[in-house]
């Protein structure tokens, strides 16, 4: 079952503490645009599953990765798509994005989703896995 949107927004404007929905809205579907392109199969679909429907179709339609991109690089990325962003903001972004995303999808799923990605990605999630 999918969390609402205004209940996902809120969240991530919560975690990100953003003053408005807007920049919440913002952060997520840039953040979840760049992690679309890294997932695939049954994982990418059962996220997307958990998310709202807005949400879901940006990840089931991401933007193209010639190839995975490490977490620096996704923090990089994810700065050039956001209009005045650094990397550090765009590091707050991405964790306040995918912390709420991790709590909608619930840890087995969230497991799942880190095997397809780079290693370090599950700090990014707020999921740090023993070495």
């Amino acid at each position: 079952m999918s969390i609402r949107r205004e209940a996902f927004l809120a969240h991530v404007q919560e975690r990100g503490e953003y003053t408005t929905l807007p920049e919440a809205e913002r952060a997520a579907r840039v953040v979840l645009a760049l992690l679309g392109a890294h997932l695939v199969g049954t994982v990418r679909a059962e996220l997307a599953a958990r998310l709202p429907e807005t949400y879901a179709l940006i990840l089931l339609n991401p933007l193209q990765a010639a190839e995975p991109l490490s977490p620096e690089r996704f923090v990089r990325a994810t700065a050039a798509w956001i209009e005045g962003a650094t990397e550090k903001t765009a590091l707050w972004d991405i964790g306040a994005v995918l912390s709420t995303v991790a709590a909608a999808a619930g840890d087995v799923l969230v497991r799942e989703v880190l095997l397809q990605l780079p290693p370090g990605y599950d700090l990014l999630f707020g999921h740090p896995q023993p070495t």
